[in-house]
């Protein structure tokens, strides 16, 4: 007897371009397992599912090889943040104060 395929997507997103690819995976299959399966590697070398982290609908994985991925469900992939949210916050603020100041 055949396993039970499930659709899933895998997502992911650069400066210039984000893709979602619809995936079949087995049921029971892990999200690193759908990533793998996904073919994205191909699309976008830099990807590495050993250590990219991994999220599904905005919320984060710890163990992606371990938590099994469900029907529906949009895996995320997510690039390491360039400047900490904190600081960026602090730059706009300190650049709107400056702007004012000249005003």
């Amino acid at each position: 007897m055949a396993a039970e395929k499930i659709q899933v997507e895998v997502a992911y997103a650069t400066p210039e371009s984000q893709v979602i690819l619809p995936v079949l995976v087995e049921a029971g299959s892990s999200l690193f397992d759908a990533v793998v399966h996904s073919g994205i590697v191909q699309q976008f070398p830099e990807i590495d599912p050993e250590v990219i982290p991994m999220g599904v609908f905005g919320k984060s994985v710890r163990k992606p090889k371990e938590q099994e991925v469900l029907e529906g469900e949009r895996i995320e992939l997510y690039r390491p943040l360039k400047i900490d949210p904190k600081a960026a916050r602090a730059n706009r603020a300190a650049k709107a104060k400056a702007k004012k100041a000249l005003d």
